[in-house]
């Protein structure tokens, strides 16, 4: 179990101009959704997006303190 500052915090460690809301599904702390607005997707395809997000989300889903993940990436506008 995580809670959304943490995530957001590994999140900005990673991509420091990141916006980044959270949001507990279930309230376990395990189930969440994420939004990131980054400039560091500029260029970059969904997949390639996604995969900067799990990197800095690394430890987290693999010590499985996040079971689940619900991730919107997108440019800023």
């Amino acid at each position: 179990m995580v809670n959304p500052d943490q995530v957001k915090a590994a999140i900005g460690r990673a991509l420091p101009d990141a916006s980044v809301e959270v949001e507990d599904l279930t309230g376990g702390g395990d189930h969440l959704q994420v939004k990131v607005v980054s400039s560091a997707f500029t260029g970059l395809n969904r997949i390639k997006q996604h995969q900067l997000v799990y990197g800095a989300l690394r430890q987290e889903l693999a010590s499985e303190a996040i079971h689940a993940l619900a991730l919107q990436t997108s440019t800023p506008a």
